[in-house]
């Protein structure tokens, strides 16, 4: 895939079909579409962004922004794309919109299972910062708390 072709832009309410195609794909417990509709209509705090191939959602990535700490709700990226750099180039992005939202740190949690989401949040610069014990509601999984300093 030529990655060229992948635009990262702001999220839209007309983009939430495609993006609950990713979320169904991504989660076993995925957010509903009146979240999604919620987070970027009402939460001032929230922005979204999604990575767009000529047309088609195939991630995105939810960032709260709360005074000097930018905390990410949510990254996930289209089953067949990932591996692609889609996920870094989107948490990329994020990454600067926070600095640019005057953001000093940013934290999120990941599945202790999940081994490939920490290594590319490792690559970024994020360090384990604790355990959520039994965090997912599914399956009462841990979730590793990783920080960064922006």
């Amino acid at each position: 895939m030529d990655l060229s072709a992948v635009k990262i832009r702001e999220m839209s309410a007309a983009d939430i079909d495609q993006v609950m195609i990713v979320e169904h794909s991504a989660f076993d417990v995925p957010w509903s579409r009146k979240a999604f509709e919620n987070e970027i209509t009402n939460n001032h705090f929230a922005s979204y962004f999604v990575a767009d191939l000529c047309g088609k959602i195939i991630g995105y990535c939810g960032v709260w922004v709360i005074v000097d700490e930018a905390h990410i709700t949510n990254l996930a990226v289209l089953e067949g794309y990932r591996g692609l750099k889609v996920g870094e180039s989107l948490l990329r992005h994020v990454m600067l919109y926070a600095v640019s939202r005057q953001a000093q740190s940013m934290s999120l949690e990941v599945r202790v299972s999940n081994k490939i989401a920490q290594s590319l949040y490792r690559k970024l610069g994020f360090r384990n910062g604790g355990i959520r014990k039994n965090y997912y509601s599914n399956n009462r999984e841990d979730a590793l708390v990783m920080w960064v300093k922006l």
